[in-house]
């Protein structure tokens, strides 16, 4: 497999393991992500890591005059390691909650979001009323997962089956061993568009808003959330709305519009 000179993509284990018995010099920045998870941060045909948020960082860094490093870590992992600084900050398709900020901080959101559900369209199913006593597939941790065991009563779901990321549930969800897949909308949209094998049904709103995660109190959110003030005024974050999404970002959603960073009620 290869990696890109721009992005040194390794395992978290190895990557401390490496720093601990070499000494080698680490970059300005580590940031933590589930690589895998289109758009936002996956590896391209040619194995460059790449993506809406890996732009975005790259850009945030530049601003910063630092170095970056991506690591690679399973979804639920990136709070651990961000709460005991072996990353600096995360990144994936994070949403901003009340419960994630009583132990984490996050900058202003740049993506609004919904969950959604998937499903193969030779399945039959139309949405969620169809999943009852069905097998349901989300991320481990992820805001998917709890709205899943929140609502399984509702919607009488069968198991809830808990995957690594995106990929691994598509194998399953194809291959037949889940019923539908549960996770954010934007990134299935962007997964299925040229899979006419799968379907989104049903858009499950949650009004959710994507950031960058940090430790709690950590100064470098305060400056990293001013960079992403100025690129938004300067219009970098609704360009790459453009990019990633083929349409134009609303000025009404936060990829526009500047917000104060999230504080814990």
């Amino acid at each position: 497999m290869t990696r890109s000179s721009k992005f040194k993509v390794t395992l978290l284990s190895g990557l401390i393991a490496a720093f601990a018995s070499s000494g080698a010099h680490a970059a300005d920045l580590t940031v933590g992500a589930n690589i895998g998870n289109v758009p936002w941060e996956f590896e391209d045909a040619s194995g460059t890591v790449t993506g809406f948020e890996v732009d975005l960082v790259n850009e945030i860094a530049k601003r910063l005059g630092k170095s970056v490093e991506f690591v690679n870590t399973p979804f639920n992992g990136l709070f651990p390691a961000v709460q005991s600084g072996r990353i600096n900050m995360a990144v994936s398709s994070i949403t901003i909650t009340e419960k994630r900020l009583e132990s984490v901080t996050f900058a202003q959101p740049y993506y609004d979001s919904d969950q959604s559900l998937t499903v193969t369209a030779a399945s039959g199913i139309t949405g969620l009323k169809d999943m009852g006593d069905k097998v349901v597939g989300v991320d481990t941790g992820s805001t998917g997962d709890m709205w899943a065991d929140a609502n399984k009563g509702e919607y009488k779901l069968g198991e809830i089956r808990r995957f690594e990321g995106l990929q691994p549930a598509m194998l399953d969800l194809v291959a037949g061993r889940v019923d539908g897949y549960i996770s954010d909308i934007p990134a299935l949209l962007y997964y299925v568009k040229d899979k006419p094998e799968l379907k989104v049904v049903e858009r499950i709103p949650t009004g959710e808003k994507y950031s960058i995660m940090f430790n709690k109190n950590d100064p470098l959110a305060t400056e990293v959330n001013a960079v992403i003030t100025t690129l938004k005024q300067e219009g970098f974050v609704a360009k790459l709305h453009e990019t990633w999404f083929g349409a134009k970002a609303e000025d009404t959603t936060s990829t526009v519009t500047v917000l104060d960073m999230p504080k814990a009620k």
